[in-house]
Parts: structure tokens; sequence; C-alpha cells
């Protein structure tokens, strides 16, 4: 039987990188196209390993699943281990239904078929792995933890599709300079500015770049936001007439300070529509607002209720 490499790893390539996309598209995250490429190399150079003189403790179990999973922290990341088993929940139900579809294809179109290292090679292209009863009775115990762990990835699945109904593109102009972000509409957030009842929208302070000095950063994550305004006179920053201390009660119920800015204005589109606040303060955190990335900032209701 001939083989020809190259073209097994572009149809894996191929494969691989349409799983992932669709994997994305099912969880309603964004992604990188360089990491899907990078994602998808990894996956064909995998299957092009079994026709090299390799060890054989490379095609077990274990091996499989740690590919898969660099696969998956490849193309979206790790986030967390929640969010990792839940992308990996996904990815592995569309591979399922993918070989699904070519195990059926096979009893159609198959013929004669080739071994190679457990692998059935038939005459119409089509890759499929031997089953024995070992196997099955392996299948059948895993049956419903798969069940409850597929029925998770699609509620997950659900809430985020939710989620993404109260999304928005954010654009803060401050002068010259703007940062732009994915934002959550919290109808939660009631923070105000005490003095001027200025609303205040919360955003992540990785998210502006080299703006802040670095050690103004530490400051923020620490919570010791107050060193910054005290300091001011001794470090010169060009926006330090737009800086504001907003007091807050963290989960500790004890009253903090964010450090705020003025803004000339933010631009909020949300469904389609645009809407342009001027009255808002941008608040900094120094931590993520969210897990997997999904949003950077959190919006104030007061900010869309025009939209």
């Amino acid at each position: 039987m001939v083989v020809y490499a190259d073209l097994i790893f572009l149809l894996n390539f191929l494969m691989d990188a349409a799983i992932l996309i669709v994997t994305a598209k099912t969880r309603k995250i964004s992604f990188k196209w360089w990491r899907i490429v990078g994602s998808s190399f990894l996956g064909a150079s995998y299957v092009v390993i079994m026709f090299l003189p390799v060890p054989l403790f490379l095609f077990t179990f274990s091996v499989k699943c740690m590919f898969c999973i660099g696969m998956i922290m490849t193309a979206f990341g790790f986030g967390s281990l929640q969010n990792l088993l839940r992308n990996l929940g996904t990815f592995l139900l569309v591979n399922f239904a993918v070989a699904g579809g070519m195990f059926g294809i096979h009893y159609v179109l198959a013929s004669s078929s080739d071994v190679m290292k457990g692998i059935v090679f038939t005459q119409s292209g089509v890759a499929l792995f031997q089953l024995n009863m070992g196997g099955i009775l392996f299948v059948l115990a895993l049956l419903i933890p798969m069940l409850w762990w597929f029925k998770t990835v699609f509620q997950s699945t659900k809430q985020r599709e939710v989620m993404t109904t109260f999304l928005a593109e954010i654009t803060i102009h401050v002068g010259d300079y703007t940062a732009s972000c994915k934002g959550l509409i919290d109808t939660g957030n009631q923070l105000y500015d005490p003095l001027t009842r200025t609303p205040v929208m919360v955003m992540e302070v990785s998210e502006w770049g080299d703006v802040f000095p670095a050690q103004w950063l530490e400051r923020i994550r620490s919570a010791d936001v107050d060193q910054i305004i005290s300091g001011l006179g001794e470090e010169e920053f060009v926006w330090q007439d737009r800086l504001r201390l907003v007091p807050y009660r963290g989960v500790n119920r004890n009253t903090q300070f964010m450090l705020a800015i003025k803004p000339d204005k933010v631009v909020i589109t949300h469904n389609q529509t645009q809407t342009e606040a001027i009255k808002v303060l941008v608040g900094l955190d120094g931590g993520k607002l969210c897990s997997d990335g999904s949003y950077q900032a959190i919006i104030h209701p007061a900010l869309i209720s025009a939209v």
C-alpha cells in the first residue's frame, strides 16, 4: 500500500481547522486565525508520525489526550480549568459527529482494506479504528459520564449564547488616544461617583497598553490606588487632571477605592445601534473580569439607556 504523507497531513490539517472553527462558533468564543493554524498543524503532525519509526507509547490513550488538550490550549488558550474542559468537550463532540459521518460513508464506499498500527485504511480513503470486545465495554462504561459531560457543555453553550446578547463593542476616547474592547452590559452595576453622580464603567487596565507607568499597574492590582493620587506631585502624568478616586464596597463589604479616568466620550455599539456617553468615568481593574476573555469591561446600564 502506498501512503502519501503530505496529502494525509493536508487533509487532517484542513479537517482539524474546520472542527476548531466549528467548536469556536458553537461555544460563541472569538479566536485568532494564527492560533487555529498552529493548533491544526499540531493535530496534523500527530497523524503523520504514525508513519515514522517512533515508540509505540506515542499512540497510547494518555498521549492522545495530551495532544488533544494541547490543540485546545493552542487554539483558545487556558483561561480556567472549567473553560478548558468545556472547550475540550465541544471539540470532542464535533469530532464524534464527524467520525460518525465518516463511519457511515465507509459502509457505503469501502471495499478492501489494509491495517496499519490498529487503523484500517480502506480504498475509499476512509481511516477507521478497529474495535474489539474490550473496547466496546470500555465505551459503554464511559457512556453515562460522557452524556453528562455533553449535557454540561450544551448548557454552557446556551448560557454563553444568552450572555452574548448583552455584549457590546466599546471605544473610549481620551484626547488623541483610543482604547477598544468588548463590554458586558450589567444591570446590577450601580456604581456612581458619589460627588457628581457620574456612572462608572469598569475596564481591565491591561487594555490600556503602555499608557500607565509600570509601578502604577502594580498599585492598581494590589488596590493601593490612593498612593497613586498622593504621589502625583512627584510623578508627572499627562492625564493627571482626568484621574479620580471612586469609593466602592468590595466583596468583604469594606470600603475600597478604584482609580478612574474621565474620558472625552465613550462610544457603545450594541445590536447595530451606536450611542455616545460623555458623562462617564472609566474605572480601572487590575485583574481579569472574565476568565475566558469574552469581555474586558462592565458597562453601566445608565450608559445604554438610550440604545
